[in-house]
């Protein structure tokens, strides 16, 4: 198919068109992009969804999902409406705040920008008192806003990537923790503390994995609830209780490294497939 690669970082739009000059969008922004020196690509990106939704115009993961992607405050909003497990958290503005709101939580505790990406700035504490010593180096994020959240001990030290694509279960996989690890991100590109390469402790980054039922129906609950065509959701076991407790909901997938061994298929045709029909159907209407 013909497309055209449109750089978040260089958006230009009129407000004022009322159509959309392709037959559909395929939203691939990260939030992640502050990291890397195009932070103001974030919320370029919002403003232009929000007006090709304004105009009708096909986006595939659109406004409503890419304010979950940004938001982990909304990730955790929208898990508590669904009555899916979630550590406890604390939204907070300001680093002072913070302290104050890890008194209401069980330590140890995480405090992580709520937007963020690939496990940068999450910093974890002991005690109140290493939190309160940190004050002034907390990081708050592109929005200001941050979370404060129970650290979670992963039963197994393993965590868990359910891949949904138009509604329906597409893979997992799992990946196994160095012990005390608190990144959690399962992503094969994620850095791990202690490993120069990036691997987990087994020597492999992920490995397919076959969730139960009701870890998938979560999930998809999840997504769809966020308005997510495409969607990785995470999830642990919390090795207190064996309650799969979720923890990032996320609207763009690089999908698994090595995936014709790792799950045994290409993720990316399952996605270009939906793409072409999404696409077909609208330039046939």
């Amino acid at each position: 198919m013909p497309f055209e690669r449109v750089h978040a970082d260089a958006l230009r739009f009129d407000p004022a068109a009322r159509e959309s000059p392709y037959s559909l969008l395929v939203n691939r922004m990260s939030p992640s992009a502050g990291t890397r020196g195009h932070g103001d690509a974030v919320f370029q990106t919002l403003h232009y969804l929000r007006h090709l939704e304004a105009i009708g115009a096909p986006v595939l993961n659109g406004r409503a999902a890419y304010e979950v992607e940004l938001s982990k405050a909304a990730q955790a909003s929208l898990a508590a409406e669904l009555g899916i497990a979630y550590p406890r958290t604390r939204v907070v503005a300001t680093t002072a705040d913070a302290v104050r709101a890890a008194e209401e939580l069980a330590f140890p505790v995480l405090v992580k920008p709520n937007i963020g990406g690939s496990g940068a700035g999450i910093r974890s504490f002991d005690t109140v008192e290493e939190l309160r010593a940190a004050e002034a180096e907390l990081e708050l994020g592109l929005d200001g806003t941050a979370l404060v959240q129970e650290r979670i001990s992963a039963e197994g030290d393993t965590v868990v990537r359910i891949e949904i694509l138009d509604g329906e279960f597409l893979y997992a996989i799992r990946l196994r923790l160095l012990p005390g690890s608190f990144n959690l991100c399962p992503a094969d590109y994620c850095e791990l503390p202690g490993v120069a390469d990036g691997v987990s402790g087994r020597g492999l980054p992920v490995e397919r994995f076959d969730p139960p039922e009701e870890a998938i129906d979560d999930a998809k609950r999840l997504v769809a609830a966020a308005g997510m065509d495409l969607g990785g959701v995470e999830y642990l076991v919390d090795a207190r209780d064996g309650t799969p407790t979720f923890y990032d909901v996320n609207a763009l997938s690089n999908f698994v490294a090595d995936a014709a061994n790792v799950i045994g298929f290409d993720p990316f045709v399952n996605l270009v497939d939906l793409i072409v029909e999404r696409a077909g159907a609208l330039v046939a209407a």
